[in-house]
Parts: structure tokens; sequence; C-alpha cells
């Protein structure tokens, strides 16, 4: 069996140009990746046994966007958080959110919380949605963290930070994967995945199937991952 990541963290971009190509509203690109595109995905990732699965789904830039194309994610949020999110939940998926949801509208937020927590026993595989988040603002926000909890400066150390970002208690991602074409991490995870591998696929997020995600896995399996020290001999 090649080495299988125990994280992986997915850029979901392209559903914007997904959706031009086909002549449609820039949010079909986004409700279509909702419905057809993330839960085959997680299947895929909980059938190989990776248990830790993150999605990107909106950045603290998205906001910048029209506001009906914003408007049209949050009402793809409300289905995500309904019945989405009750079928990852009846096939044992626990839910996770990364990011600053105060700025989403109190229903959104509730519905994520009641969903959490409906979640909070399973273990069969941890899906993050990544909303709202930022890089920098993730570590701003736990520095602030910190510094309301007088932590003194001699105990503040890697471990220190890591516990109060939003992915506390989670493995890095050993595996980062942006779909679209862009190569560049934008500001995902950059605490997280200093050591990550990075993988780069021109195809569009909508389009990318559980046969893709293999790949980028079997890419992740070759590569000779040091972490700064000597190769790790590949084993037969």
């Amino acid at each position: 069996m090649a080495t299988l990541p125990k994280h992986i963290a997915i850029m979901m971009d392209g559903n914007r140009r997904w959706a031009r190509t086909k002549g449609l509203d820039p949010v079909k690109g986004h409700e279509y990746a909702a419905n057809h595109t993330i839960e085959p995905l997680i299947e895929k990732c909980a059938d190989l046994g990776i248990p830790y699965v993150t999605f990107w789904a909106f950045s603290t830039e998205n906001w910048k966007r029209e506001e009906k194309e914003v408007q049209g994610i949050l009402e793809i949020f409300r289905l995500a958080f309904g019945a989405l999110a009750l079928r990852f939940i009846s096939k044992g998926a626990k839910l996770h959110i990364l990011g600053d949801m105060s700025r989403f509208p109190k229903d959104i937020v509730n519905k994520s919380l009641e969903m959490i927590a409906k979640s909070s026993k399973n273990n069969k595989i941890t899906v993050s949605f990544a909303l709202n988040y930022g890089g920098r603002d993730e570590i701003v926000r736990a520095v602030k963290k910190i510094v309301a909890e007088k932590i003194p400066v001699n105990q503040i150390n890697e471990e220190a930070v890591s516990t109060h970002l939003d992915t506390a208690g989670m493995p890095d991602p050993d595996l980062v994967i942006r779909t679209g074409g862009e190569r560049r991490t934008s500001g995902y995870l950059p605490w997280q995945s200093v050591y990550s591998e990075l993988y780069f696929t021109p195809i569009l997020f909508p389009d990318f199937t559980p046969d893709q995600l293999m790949e980028a896995i079997n890419d992740f399996s070759q590569r000779d991952r040091r972490f700064g020290g000597n190769s790790t001999p590949k084993t037969k």
C-alpha cells in the first residue's frame, strides 16, 4: 500500500470559471461543487482510511465579490449545513469549522454549531470547512488568545501557538491540493503547511473527481519527505 497522507487540505478553486465555461451564473459553479463534488471526495478519503480532510470554502477576501455572488454562496452554506451535512454525519463524518464565523448570519452560525454537536461522537473521518478563513487572520486570532490568557513569554513556543489555532488537536496537512491551475497557497494554513507536500492541478474543482484525488495521493506517495533531515528509505 502506498504511503497515505493523514490529512489532506483542498483549495476548491475554479468554481466560477467552470460555470462561465458553461454559460452559467458563477454561483452555479459553487452550487455544483457543493452538491456533486465534495461528498465523493469525502467518501474516497474515508474509504482509504484518511482521517482528516479540510476544504477551503470561503476566504476572508471573498466578501469583496459581488453582492449577488456572496448572497448565493450564503444560501449554499444554508443547504450545506442542512441536508448535505446530515448525509456526511450519517456516514460517520465529524464536522469541524476553521475561520472566524462571527461575520456570517446567525442562522448559518447556529446551524453549523448544531451540526458540529450532532457529529461530535463520529470518528470515521473529520471533515473541516474553512469559512471566512485567512491564514494571517488565523495567526492574529491565535496571538490575541495567547495574550488574553496571559501566557508567560517563556511558555510561548510552537506548541503554544499550534494549540490556539483553528486546527488545534488536528495533525498538520501532509498534502495540500489546489485545483484550478493557480500555483500558490494564497494564505491557506500557512503555519500548518510548512512541511506539507503541494499538488497543483489545472482541473477546475467541480470536475475534480475521486480518480483525480487518487492521482494526487499517488504523487504524494512518491515524494521524499525529509523534514529537514535525511532521506527516508522507500519501503517496498
